[in-house]
């Protein structure tokens, strides 16, 4: 899953998210259950969505840089 990570991190840095690891490889249905962080409430809670905010971090690209990340 570090290369999961890794791509997150080298796509958008600094994202922050909650992924409970269902299975040991990242695939499309594992990344549509991904608690995206939105925000925080009142009392300092996370807000989450399983909708991934940020355009630039859709499953095609982050599977191609999880792709180049094994290549390496």
């Amino acid at each position: 899953m570090s290369k999961f990570f890794e791509a997150v991190k080298i796509l958008r840095p600094n994202t922050e998210m909650i992924w409970h690891e269902e299975s040991e490889e990242m695939t499309e249905e594992e990344f549509n259950k991904v608690l995206w962080k939105t925000g925080e409430n009142e009392t300092g809670e996370a807000i989450t969505t399983t909708t991934c905010p940020h355009s630039e971090l859709t499953w095609t690209k982050v599977k191609e840089e999880m792709d180049k990340l094994w290549v390496t």
